[in-house]
Formats: structure tokens, C-alpha cells, sequence
């Protein structure tokens, strides 16, 4: 038997978008230090903001609404070793947060010191960078608060 043989390949798909209304108003949003969602016609809230509800495909309201800032953990991984294409370079959590206000849950960043200061259902908010540009990574990570804040 023929012992097979491997090879290294990186695939990326490099592009440009032009943003619309509602990514556009999340965006700038964000360059203004602010979350932002679209709220449904049932009256649900989504993070990020989407143009038609993905349950019906109706329309969402045309005026964004305010949410967060902080938010809750609903799902989290932890990143031991992270690449130099990563958010941080050092280890983090990837999470699944909902922010106060929200129905639904957007990907980001925790910087916690390790693994056991994560947990399910943990209070955390963002983490400003001080310069931004109205992009997601505009947040540089969220990071534990307590309860309230």
C-alpha cells in the first residue's frame, strides 16, 4: 500500500463590501462607542442587525435600537494557542454574546486570564478601542463585569 502523501495550503477569499443601511448604521455604531439592533416586527431583537427577520422574512423596522453594552455569555470556546490571525496573541475565549436588550447573540472576543475564569452565562462588556473606525473590531474584547453594570 502506497503511503500517502500531504501538502500545506492556506485558502483565503480576500474582498471588499459595500454596506448597506443597516450594516452601515451597526458600523457606525460602533466607531461611536454604541451596539445597535434591528428590532423584528414580533419585537424581537437582533445583534447584529439584519434587513428581514429570519424566522418570517418580513422587513425588520427600518430604525435601529440601542442594546447592551454589556451582555451575557450564552456560549463560549477557549483559544490555547492563538495564531498571529487571531484577535489577541495571547490565549482568549471565542463567545457567543447577547447583549442586554438582544434576543440573539453575536461572535467576539473575551480576554480572560485562562480557561477557568470563563463560564456560561458570565456578565461581560466590551472593551473599547480607543481609536475607531466603525468595525466589529472596534471592540477590542469584552472582558468580566459584575452583575448590573
Amino acid at each position: 500500500m502506497a503511503e500517502g502523501r500531504t501538502h500545506e495550503t492556506t485558502l483565503e477569499f480576500p474582498y471588499s463590501r459595500t454596506l448597506g443601511p443597516v450594516t452601515g448604521a451597526f458600523m457606525d455604531g460602533l466607531r461611536d462607542g454604541r451596539l445597535l439592533g434591528s428590532r423584528t416586527r414580533s419585537g424581537r431583537v437582533l445583534v447584529p442587525p439584519l434587513e428581514h427577520d429570519p424566522d418570517t422574512g418580513e422587513a425588520v423596522e427600518s430604525e435601529l435600537v440601542p442594546v447592551g453594552p454589556a451582555g451575557t455569555v450564552r456560549s463560549w470556546t477557549w483559544v490555547a494557542e492563538p495564531t498571529a490571525r487571531q484577535p489577541l496573541d495571547r490565549p482568549f475565549a471565542f463567545a457567543l454574546i447577547a447583549p442586554d436588550g438582544a434576543d440573539t447573540a453575536l461572535v467576539h472576543v473575551v480576554d480572560v486570564d485562562g480557561p477557568d475564569a470563563m463560564a456560561t452565562g458570565m456578565r461581560v462588556t466590551p472593551r473599547w478601542k480607543d481609536e475607531r473606525q466603525g468595525r466589529i473590531d472596534d471592540i477590542e474584547a469584552w472582558v468580566p463585569t459584575e452583575e448590573g453594570a
